[in-house]
């Protein structure tokens, strides 16, 4: 089984045992350690995940986190408990303490079921006090899957994590928001939309029947983004033919792209998103993020130095069920390299710095 196959078990485990959950106690032991198992800790070696972890506050003693999991030594990340069935919003901060003493860099607040990660974008060592990622186990997004894998024993890398937080958190805000008022568009939002098309003055009256017409028009765009998905879909295998049969030249192929860009079949998904996300981490280091941009295709995503077509650092064939990532070399010369999670696009990274460096010596322009 793969990481996503394991936390979709634990997922179902979880559905199964809650009724019988009655204690803070039995939360952890039913749902928190197996889901620290699920990340490749041992939570029976003390090296590992430390149980009640001091954190005292000052001249507060006896203060202690539920768990603390150690990497060379350090704590690296924290997870504060709660009984399945407690909000989380009146513990977060009780978490921001224990955040700022024990000097770790990921803390985590969990029932069980509900997820937050957060971190220290805004200011070093002062937890932010909104998550960068959240998620209720019960309701699991592939994309989501894909974020908490870097959480994995076996992937932990506390810069790449911190490097596409910031993104991950900015986007998951606006998307609650988009989502809010998608659902139940507030009087604001109205009144902007109304702008756009109404010549009159923006009356109650006119705010009221724009309110229906809002909510009316939000159903009609979904369901067209829906459909243009679906025949997006339908006609992947053709658009692949017709991409295989394209001029071998990475200029021609740009071109392709362009046009294509203005067909309305072209849906840029989530986890295609998420693709740019991990390549934007791998190589900010090396080059600056803002040069790092991305075009999308109907047979492929790509992902540009410079927002300059003729400058692929990779592309990503995403939208069928086997997945394919394009790398290229400094004569353009594209691999086509079969992947099975996008979070294998990590062990490409020398490939795409090395690309990368080519172009940032060229400059943008040429």
């Amino acid at each position: 089984m793969d990481f996503k196959d394991y936390v979709r078990n634990l997922s179902e485990r979880a559905i199964k045992l809650k009724d019988s959950i009655k204690t803070e106690e039995a939360t952890k032991n039913a749902l928190i350690m197996p889901f620290i198992q699920t990340l490749g800790y041992d939570v029976f070696n003390p090296v590992e995940v430390v149980p009640e972890f001091i954190a005292d506050i000052g001249a507060k003693k006896g203060e202690k986190v539920d768990y603390a999991i150690f990497k060379d030594d350090n704590p690296v990340m924290i997870i504060e408990c709660k009984h399945w069935n407690d909000r989380l919003e009146i513990h977060d901060t009780q978490l921001l303490r224990y955040f700022h003493v024990t000097k770790t860099k990921f803390a985590v607040l969990t029932n069980g079921f509900i997820y937050k990660f957060y971190t220290d974008l805004e200011e070093v060592n002062k937890m932010d006090s909104v998550p960068f990622l959240e998620f209720n186990l019960l309701e699991l997004k592939d994309s989501v899957v894909e974020e908490l894998k870097k959480f994995h024993k076996s992937y932990f890398d506390v810069g790449q994590i911190v490097s596409a937080a910031s993104d991950l958190k900015y986007t998951s805000g606006i998307k609650t928001i988009l989502h809010a008022e998608f659902n139940n568009p507030s009087e604001s939002f109205v009144r902007f939309l109304a702008k756009q098309v109404y010549q009159g003055p923006i009356t109650e009256k006119v705010v009221t029947q724009f309110m229906i017409l809002v909510k009316k028009s939000v159903g009609h765009w979904m369901t067209d983004m829906l459909n243009d998905k679906l025949k997006t879909a339908l006609s992947t295998d053709q658009d692949l033919i017709v991409d295989k049969q394209a001029p071998t030249s990475t200029e021609k192929n740009d071109s392709v792209l362009i046009e294509e860009g203005k067909d309305s079949r072209i849906v840029t998904t989530e986890i295609e998103m998420e693709s740019f996300y991990i390549v934007k981490s791998i190589l900010r280091t090396e080059i600056s993020p803002e040069k790092i941009t991305f075009k999308d295709a109907i047979s492929y995503f790509a992902i540009l130095y410079g927002d300059n077509t003729r400058k692929p650092i990779c592309r990503l064939h995403l939208n069928t069920t086997k997945y394919y990532l394009s790398v290229f070399d400094e004569t353009k010369k594209e691999t086509k390299i079969a992947i099975s999670t996008i979070d294998e696009i990590y062990n490409h990274r020398e490939a795409l710095i090395k690309i990368a460096k080519i172009y940032e010596s060229m400059g943008v322009k040429e």
